[in-house]
């Protein structure tokens, strides 16, 4: 058993702090909105402090799951965030989607005070983490990665060290980019279905048995030709997670042309209202017309 804390009790992480302590270990939280928190301490039993710092004094790991790069640097960084209330010898596991940068100014000022640090961004949305069976891309040293593994493998069927700090994160964009090309590919496969007259289910059920088949084709479709988009991860955060690989692109000098115009296919959803539809409504702007 760990004494462990969990910052941020979002969608991803509330459940994934409900796995850490069905797993017997000792469970501190913080959260922005402190009735969130209460409600998750009725629920398992658990503890919450007023601030971050107070909810990492004296944890061997303090795990953290917010939403943007400000958002990490408020809970980490500031003179009530964690590093102020770890102790040395510590380790701060990141499953913020955040940039790599972010990502290596955490862990330098955490080897200051001799706190161990991994960014581990984390897949599978919020089914997967409900479930426990998320993916973890982690970054890091081996050392670090096997004392947090077992922690971590309370909520996750799959986690890897994928190199040193920062390619947790960089992992997760090749995640996000991956994604997104899929998304508006089914996106404009269910939307030819429909302008040639076909059962889009029947389509699906036939070609999902080849090589089209994916997860987004899997868990989404359904609800894609059925005009229904309230079923995970939303449209504003895979822009700004988009925007980050970008952003990341215009460094390594990778080109990223199919990613830059979903973005842009994002965007215009956003115009639309559908800030929190879930990443599958790339097929309203496509069907437009047909409202």
């Amino acid at each position: 058993m760990a004494k462990v804390a969990f910052i941020g009790l979002g969608v991803m992480g509330y459940p994934m702090a409900g796995h850490l302590v069905k797993n017997g270990h000792d469970v501190t939280v913080y959260n922005r909105t402190e009735s969130k928190a209460q409600a998750w301490c009725e629920q398992y039993f658990g503890q919450s402090f007023s601030t971050p710092k107070a909810a990492a004094e004296g944890q061997d790991i303090v795990f953290v799951c917010v939403g943007n790069d400000e958002d990490l640097r408020q809970v980490t960084l500031e003179s009530e965030g964690v590093l102020a209330g770890m102790k040395s010898g510590a380790i701060l596991v990141d499953h913020t989607t955040a940039s790599a940068d972010v990502a290596r100014e955490i862990a330098t000022a955490a080897n200051a005070l001799n706190i161990g640090f991994m960014d581990a961004p984390v897949s599978g949305g919020q089914a997967g983490a409900e479930n426990g069976v998320l993916t973890v891309m982690a970054g890091g040293s081996n050392e670090t990665f096997k004392q947090v593994k077992p922690v971590i493998e309370s909520y996750a069927r799959c986690a890897e060290l994928l190199g040193e700090v920062g390619a947790g994160q960089l992992t997760k964009m090749v995640n996000q980019i991956c994604i997104a090309g899929v998304v508006q590919g089914l996106a404009e496969g269910l939307h030819f279905a429909r302008s040639a007259g076909l059962d889009g289910e029947k389509v699906v059920e036939v070609i999902s048995k080849g090589a089209a088949q994916s997860w987004q084709m899997e868990n989404r479709y359904q609800t894609m030709w059925q005009g229904e988009y309230d079923f995970g991860f939303a449209v504003d955060w895979m822009r700004k997670d988009l925007g980050i690989a970008l952003e990341e692109a215009r460094r390594n000098g990778s080109h990223l042309p199919l990613t830059a115009l979903v973005d842009q296919f994002y965007s215009q959803v956003q115009a639309d209202g559908g800030n929190r539809w879930d990443t599958s409504s790339l097929l309203t702007t496509l069907e437009k017309g047909r409202r």
